[in-house]
């Protein structure tokens, strides 16, 4: 006997934020035998995920989420997993350094980051088989949103977004975890996700609508540019000179006398919460906490350096005032996009010099202040972050790997094993998860793929991996088909 449970999943429920899981509907007919209705199972789920005893241990210990997105594909093989005793054309340029963790090496590039790297976990067992070609877009849309396409064409590159995409994770959480404070909910900064002319893919709200999209901080200029956050203009956050916050509060009563005296009105919108959303729109203008979170110019001198005088270290200090200022999620994208040259990640070509003096430092800089303010401000243990490309670069230099030309001086596009950086939010601390082999081609132990890592942030937040959202077609789809990894929980 089928059960049809009526109306959309999580919009029907005292408690909408929790949705509706596929486990959840399967467990409906065998609980029901146990005298367990789905009254029941949905009072126990909100009761169990409001004192915290869902999911794995680091089950809704994330107040935010910040992805450090390393968009490009940094080598592995040159900053966080270096190999001795290899083939010349694999063996790193740079030479190899201790960290805070015993028996753990990173190259010369990662200095800053080798001293607070036992704050945080390194995942050196990131892995997957590409679907398609070994193309950037279709790994970004991949690692942002859960799903794969397979609307690739010839040239590697994908559709432009459209409103039919998987939702970026972001929008996911925002949707079923609004946040409490009167604060923008989501934030993508300084450039949006790009490979050539495919702008934005996997950087959208998709089927969700656009009320669930990030708020988009892109400053002008170059990406080149490195005083870009100098240029940050949050005008659509600031009120109008004529419009104070008293009058604005007057416009809100004038609002609620109308809603009064139209009951039947009040009745056939009560479902849709219009009050909550206006007033959470209300309160985000009049109270000023975004536009204050804007004003970098507010921080020393000191902390200001600390981060690096850059596009991407500014990026990163704004990330940590949005956290403080109750942001939910926020995407700090490497401010260089793929297929391009100077600070740019892909490196198929003039790999040592780019590196040294350009890409790692910035991310050294940079990543380490930011891990260490977090942590020094009491941050860190309800943030949870998150550092990653969409994938890594070839162990061998010089070879083609997705139909892009390599000097001896580059490598080319590698899924198939590489590193992230997990912290925060009861993460382990001083951990290494995952080992690659001897040239770090593949995973040895533990390999975690993308989905993996989305399904693992979901639970953070407290929100299950499996919870139904619907399509543009009204199909039910899981956010992730993935489990978290439990292991990276202390």
């Amino acid at each position: 006997m089928m059960i049809r449970i009526p109306g959309q999943p999580g919009k029907d429920l005292c408690d909408s934020h929790l949705g509706v899981s596929r486990r959840d509907v399967l467990r409906v007919g065998g609980s029901s035998m146990l005298g367990l209705s789905l009254g029941s199972m949905l009072q126990l789920q909100s009761a169990q995920a409001k004192e915290g005893i869902v999911g794995a241990g680091g089950w809704g210990k994330a107040k935010s989420v910040v992805l450090v997105y390393l968009q490009g594909g940094p080598s592995h093989l040159d900053l966080w997993d270096p190999k001795e005793n290899v083939p010349d054309n694999v063996k790193s340029a740079f030479s190899n350094i201790d960290t805070k963790l015993p028996g753990v090496k990173f190259t010369e590039n990662l200095p800053k980051l080798a001293q607070v790297i036992d704050k945080a976990t390194l995942i050196r067992s990131m892995s997957y088989t590409p679907n398609g070609l070994f193309n950037h877009t279709a790994a970004i849309y991949q690692m942002m949103t859960g799903y794969t396409t397979d609307k690739v064409s010839p040239s590697g590159q994908l559709e432009p977004p459209s409103p039919k995409d998987f939702p970026n994770f972001g929008s996911n959480i925002i949707r079923l975890k609004p946040p409490q404070e009167p604060m923008l909910p989501f934030v993508m900064l300084p450039r949006p996700l790009q490979e050539s002319n495919v702008v934005g893919k996997g950087g959208t709200a998709g089927f969700l609508g656009k009320a669930y999209d990030p708020y988009y901080l892109y400053p002008p200029g170059d990406d080149l540019d490195m005083n870009k956050m100098e240029k940050i203009n949050v005008s659509d956050l600031e009120m109008r000179a004529d419009v104070y916050g008293d009058r604005m509060k007057r416009r809100a009563k004038l609002r609620t006398v109308i809603n009064e005296g139209m009951p039947e009105v009040d009745r056939a919108v009560k479902d849709y919460n219009l009050n909550a959303y206006y007033d959470q729109a209300l309160s985000l203008i009049a109270s000023g906490r975004a536009r204050d979170a804007f004003a970098l110019e507010q921080e020393s001198r000191e902390t200001r350096d600390q981060y690096g005088r850059n596009t991407f270290g500014q990026s990163l200090l704004l990330a940590r005032r949005l956290v403080e200022a109750g942001t939910r999620v926020v995407e700090v994208v490497w401010p260089k996009v793929a297929n391009s040259d100077n600070h740019s990640w892909d490196v198929h070509s003039g790999l040592t010099n780019r590196m040294k003096t350009q890409s790692a430092p910035m991310l050294d800089a940079g990543l380490s202040a930011f891990l260490a303010d977090l942590d020094d401000r009491g941050l860190l243990s309800e943030t949870l972050v998150l550092a990653v490309g969409e994938f890594g670069r070839s162990p061998q230099r010089g070879v083609s790997t997705s139909g892009n030309g390599n000097s001896d001086d580059g490598r080319d596009h590698w899924p198939y094993c590489y590193t992230a950086l997990v912290a925060g939010a009861g993460i382990k601390r001083g951990y290494v998860h995952g080992k690659s082999d001897q040239t770090a081609s593949a995973p040895l132990e533990d390999p975690v793929h993308p989905g993996q890592l989305l399904a693992t942030i979901y639970e953070s937040v407290g929100i299950a991996p499996d919870t139904i959202v619907r399509n543009h077609l009204n199909q039910p789809r899981e956010l992730v088909k993935a489990e978290s990894v439990s292991a990276l929980y202390a």
